[in-house]
């Protein structure tokens, strides 16, 4: 089998941008409250200035491009690590379910993409535990697959409720409906923050085990 590839700069990639998009979910949350704030003033008959409305708008239009230059940067980060992850288990498990190629294919097709990268996930959890016990490796006892449902629930959470604001704000107008978009895009911040911690513990706790991998075939080709 080929040799396993570094990985552990992808993992650090992938971590630095998940830890940027938490700083995003936080500002774009409190940039919502102000929206909420001045919606709420003029439902409660209070008359807003113009400038202060462009202005709101303006925030919000910069910190969304922001959040969407940030959000594709770290999901290529992110997709990079997984599938070195992948391959790297391909030269230690012969008969893994699918084909390398899938961490990065399976989240963009449609369908596949609501489960396969959490069955790829939980495979990369379950099979490297197998080849660590079985090399005699010790490592954390705390690297169990516990915190996947958690991750892959809030990851489908969190797009579901981006979907809902995406649509619904393109035909809101009315101070209700721009409220309800506010508070629910508020809602997906909040789940995106919890979403950001739990993915950084993921891509951590699965970097550490894998780096051990690395070291026992660098010590093997030593010897």
């Amino acid at each position: 089998m080929a040799k396993l590839k570094p990985n552990g700069q992808r993992a650090k990639n992938a971590i630095l941008l998940i830890w940027m998009m938490l700083a995003l979910d936080i500002i774009a949350l409190l940039s919502k409250y102000f929206q909420y704030d001045l919606l709420q003033a003029v439902a409660n008959g209070y008359e807003i200035s113009m400038e202060k409305a462009n202005a709101n708008d303006t925030r919000e239009q910069i910190i969304s491009l922001l959040y969407l230059i940030t959000y594709i940067i770290s999901a290529v980060t992110f997709i990079q690590w997984f599938r070195r992850a992948y391959y790297n288990l391909h030269q230690k498990v012969s008969n893994l379910s699918h084909a390398e190629g899938w961490a990065a294919g399976s989240w963009f097709v449609p369908i596949l993409c609501l489960f396969r990268p959490y069955q790829i996930m939980r495979e990369l959890y379950e099979e490297t535990k197998a080849v660590l016990v079985k090399k005699g490796i010790n490592f954390n006892p705390n690297f169990t697959t516990n915190a996947l449902g958690l991750w892959w629930a809030l990851w489908l959470l969190t797009n579901a409720i981006g979907q809902f604001v995406f649509r619904y704000a393109q035909h809101a107008e009315t101070i209700d409906e721009l409220t309800i978009t506010t508070v629910t895009s508020m809602v997906a911040n909040t789940i995106g923050i919890l979403l950001a911690l739990v993915t950084i513990k993921v891509i951590a706790n699965y970097a550490a085990v894998e780096s051990l991998l690395l070291k026992s075939e660098e010590e093997t080709r030593n010897d």
